[in-house]
Formats: C-alpha cells, structure tokens, sequence
C-alpha cells in the first residue's frame, strides 16, 4: 500500500508542476501564487477547525495537534523558507522549458543529502557519491542542452532562480528533520499535520500582503490587472499538490515504510512533467534532454542504495 501511495505522490506532484506551467502562460506570477496560497488554506483549515473544536478527527492522520508560540516560531520560519523557494521556482517555471526545470528539480535530493553532511555531519557512502557525481554530470548535460535552446546557464537569470527555488527547498528539508524529530533525538517534536496545515496558512497571509502591493502597483500603471486570466489549472496547483503530500505522509505513517524508497519514487515526478512539456507544450530538444534525465535517475537509484 505504501509503495503505491508514493507513485501516486510522483504522479501528482509531476502534475502539479505541469498545472504550474499552464497556469503561468500568460499570467503574471504574483495572483497565481497568491491563489495557490488561499486554496492550499482553504483546504487545511477545515481540518484545523475541526481538530481544534471537535472530536471527529482524534487519532485520524488528519488530526492537526496544537502548540503554542515556541512551536508556531519555526512553522512560520519554514513558511518564510518555503514561500521564497516557491517565489523563485514560480518565476523560473514561467520562463523556462518544463524539461529543463524537471531534471533540474530532480537533483534537490542530491542538495539535502550535501546539506545533511554539512549540518548534521552526516557522512556519505560510496553509493551516495556514485549518485552525487551523476547528479553533478547530469546539471553539466542539461547546460549544453540549453545552450541549444538559447539559455545559457551561468548568464541566465531564471536559471539562478531555478537553483535559488532548490536551495531554499532543501533547507526546507532539512528544517522539517529537525522540526520533526523528536526532542529525545535532538528535535522540536512538531506535528507533521500542523506544521503542513498551519505553513499553508502562514504563507497565504504573508502572500496576501505581496498581492495586495502588486495590484495597487498595477493600477497606478495600468486600467485594472491585466495581466491575470483565471485558469482551472490555477486551483488544480493547488489540489494536486495538497494530495500529493498527503499521500507522502501517508504512506511514511503506514508499518513497514521505507522513506529511502518512498523519497526515490516521490523524485519519478520528473517523469511526467518531463512527459507533459514534451506532449502538451511541445518543448524542443528532447533526445538529448532525455539523455541528461537518464543520469539524473540513475544517480537518484544510486543514492537509493546507498541510504538503503
């Protein structure tokens, strides 16, 4: 059950980078991040209501705990994190060929486990080094591919923007294994729902005051926002991507889950945005973008045996 709640996880979040894509056409970023935001709340607040005032929830994995101030501190502090990897992942998804962004996303793994060595002192083996070397190689293919398609890797500021989104991504992630982690073991001791649910809300309201700048600097320039066309694809961002974590954690609470093999499978999302900017946005320069996404999931399988 758990192994195919993680492919239903990859297959959601490969979707939800397609929506992002199509969303993003012809809009500008601010209100479909904004509203990304709202309906992520509008889907969690349910379930902190409910929690906080009823039973019907206690014991379910959809009950959200309560904390106080000490713990609130560090949701709004990943909420901070997240929001700025999502502002820097949103502007460079708008701009750049969803099969360059998907391999790109795809090494972030490669970041955390860098970035555990660094913070944690974690130390690689031979496996994971095999799947860091790949990783790096795959980044060095995809330049080149890109090269072709006028995008210059060192010089291309969307570029610097996709790799600023999977930095502020991993320190996410490496935030969520201290805030996660037992105080027994060194952590905080935070409830994954709430830090999921009270996140979505901390970054809506901190979006909300970002939208409400942009559209008043909007109508000193120009007659209304012109810029913004509402897209079904703008709510689907938002579905999916609550679905797809869902699901991760799901399948992490169920006996016998292994969070290596869920964490390779969660990364196979690259496959589908891969397949959908062949297929619905008829991106160039596939045979050799294919290529470099072989390296970057053969590194993810090396890194697999080495945490395995």
């Amino acid at each position: 059950m758990w192994i195919l709640l993680a492919f239903i996880s990859a297959t959601l979040l490969g979707l939800y980078d397609t929506s992002k894509k199509y969303s993003l056409r012809g809009n500008d970023v601010i209100p479909v991040l904004f509203l990304n935001t709202l309906f992520c709340s509008l889907i969690f607040l349910p379930l902190i209501l409910l929690s906080q005032y009823t039973h019907v929830l206690d014991g379910s994995i959809l009950h959200v705990a309560s904390g106080g101030w000490e713990l609130h501190r560090w949701i709004i502090l990943k909420s901070i994190i997240v929001l700025l990897s999502w502002v820097f992942g949103y502007f460079a998804i708008s701009q750049l060929p969803l099969t360059i962004v998907g391999p790109i996303n795809a090494t972030r793994p490669v970041m955390t486990l860098v970035g555990a060595m660094l913070v944690f002192g974690e130390r690689l083996n031979i496996w994971q080094w095999i799947g860091v070397s790949l990783a790096v190689i795959s980044l060095f293919l995809l330049a080149g591919s890109g090269k072709k398609e006028g995008i210059d890797f060192k010089h291309n500021r969307w570029i610097l923007f996709l790799v600023l989104a999977a930095v502020m991504g991993t320190c996410s992630g490496l935030l969520d294994k201290y805030l996660m982690a037992s105080p027994e073991n060194g952590g905080v001791g935070v409830d994954r729902m709430m830090a999921q649910s009270w996140y979505n809300i901390y970054q809506c309201m901190m979006m909300g005051i970002v939208y409400l700048v942009y559209a008043n600097n909007r109508r000193k320039k120009v007659d209304g926002l012109d810029h913004f066309t509402w897209k079904w694809s703008i709510l689907l961002i938002s579905v999916f991507l609550s679905i797809a974590d869902f699901s991760y954690f799901f399948a992490l609470s169920l006996p016998g889950a292994m969070i290596s093999i869920v964490s390779m499978v969660r990364r196979g999302s690259v496959l589908v945005s891969f397949i959908c900017g062949a297929m619905l946005f008829r991106e160039k320069n596939l045979k050799a973008k294919a290529i470099d996404l072989c390296f970057v999931l053969l590194g993810m399988i090396f890194l697999w045996i080495g945490s395995y």
